[in-house]
């Protein structure tokens, strides 16, 4: 702590000394940010960057040729730091953003999501709903103080297309202007966008025995610490940075969220993930240092089965009769998500689907259960079936008759209760999945 003091003298003697010269651009900058957004200047000035000595310049710097660059106080500067900024100091954390899932966050804008934003609701939540967090493309225009469209400024989402051509938003993690390291390291600095009805990430992490023991030992987390190396630096529980990015004793810390990542979660039906293996190791090296390999491996038999029965049970039949649906073209409407089988189907697996997938990744048994598979098979079978068999369509009806009267996973409809009862008893109702748990 004396050390940090001693540290904040020598900074502010620095910028003393800078603001002495009012023709240095920094100083021009220090002066009046100072004065006018008192709150931006005191971030900045408690800061690693100021530490260093890195001011508003050498970041806010900018070539007369760069599309959003502006001339203020004399000095050429834009708006925007994108992660082609950030990557002259940070050149290995540039490179890995660059290659992450979320420098390509930005594809939404391309999406059924985007396209049911705009045409449901409209531009103005579409904005502010979707790109908010998805990021926007940045538009450059001439009239602006700033050179960027209000449309589509304000935006720190993490896959921002930025007029240099780089792709995301550091200060979506790192918030400007203080850029902490022990804020990314927290569940919150990811809560802004992991949350909600189709990737509730965070709900789900605070339920689990992680999150309770992050939030009952937060004060033991070490989080302002320069290295933090999970089981030497901390130990008492793992955040979203530690198990997605943060350092181990054989791995170093990474910017690419996927690398620890085996299954992608996000599709109608869940798939392994180029180089699943290797990923799927990253993690449970993460794992290792707080549980066993029995416990590690357990928990990936179990999270595999519950994927697996929701991709077979559920994804896959749906996916077949909604194919049907559109391509003996008997949608009442032409536009996508102008019939209500669309938003049940939708609803269906990229909110209830993908609530139970997260929720058994991250050991939520709620969100696995009871925000997840239980609200999948009851709008399966009482919602979706029913709005497909309206169609009154041959092909559609007979492939739901086949399936409830011969798939061994659905047939339970047309059983009795003491049956079922009885075969959850002597295990045989338990047969019928064991294929789920197979390599």
């Amino acid at each position: 702590m004396i050390r940090y003091y001693i540290s904040l003298l020598i900074v502010s003697a620095c910028c003393s000394a800078t603001l002495a010269d009012q023709n240095d651009p920094a100083g021009q900058c220090m002066v009046c940010h100072k004065e006018q957004s008192a709150g931006l200047y005191n971030q900045w000035f408690s800061s690693a960057h100021a530490l260093h000595n890195v001011t508003c310049i050498d970041c806010h710097g900018a070539e007369k040729k760069d599309a959003d660059a502006f001339e203020h106080y004399g000095a050429t500067i834009a708006t925007l730091v994108t992660p082609r900024d950030c990557g002259i100091c940070h050149p290995k954390e540039m490179e890995q953003v660059g290659g992450s899932h979320h420098a390509r966050a930005g594809e939404i804008l391309d999406s059924n999501d985007a396209y049911m934003a705009h045409v449901a609701g409209g531009q103005p939540v579409a904005i502010q709903g979707c790109e908010s967090c998805h990021g926007a493309k940045m538009i450059t225009i001439k009239n602006s103080d700033n050179r960027l469209a209000a449309e589509t400024w304000p935006n720190s989402g993490i896959g921002r297309i930025n007029p240099d051509g780089s792709l995301g938003a550091c200060n979506a993690c790192h918030t400007r202007h203080a850029f902490s390291k022990s804020q990314a390291r927290q569940p919150e600095a990811c809560s802004k966008c992991h949350l909600g009805p189709d990737h509730p990430q965070k709900e789900v992490y605070e339920e689990s025995k992680h999150g309770n023991a992050y939030y009952t030992h937060i004060d033991a987390m070490n989080l302002k610490a320069d290295r933090w190396i999970v089981g030497e630096d901390y130990y008492e529980a793992p955040t979203c940075a530690t198990c997605h990015m943060s350092a181990t004793t054989t791995q170093s810390l990474t910017h690419d969220v996927g690398d620890r990542i085996s299954w992608t979660l996000r599709p109608i039906v869940s798939e392994k993930l180029a180089n699943a293996g290797q990923k799927r190791a990253n993690m449970q090296d993460v794992c290792r240092t707080c549980h066993s390999k029995t416990f590690i491996d357990g928990h990936y038999y179990q999270y595999d089965a519950t994927v697996k029965l929701y991709n077979e049970k559920f994804a896959k039949p749906a996916l077949a009769i909604m194919k049907m649906i559109e391509n003996k073209k008997l949608l009442e409407n032409p536009a996508s998500f102008s019939n209500k089988v669309e938003w049940t189907f939708w609803e269906l697996w990229h909110h209830e689907g993908r609530r139970a997938r997260h929720g058994a990744s991250m050991m939520g048994p709620d969100y696995t259960w009871w925000h997840g598979i239980y609200e999948v098979a009851q709008h399966f079978y009482f919602k979706y079936l029913p709005e497909a068999l309206n169609y009154q369509d041959p092909e559609v009806t007979a492939y739901i008759d086949n399936l409830l009267t011969n798939d061994p996973m659905h047939a339970w409809l047309h059983g009795s209760t003491e049956d079922l009862k009885k075969k959850i008893k002597s295990g045989e109702m338990q047969k019928i999945y064991r294929q789920m748990f197979e390599d």
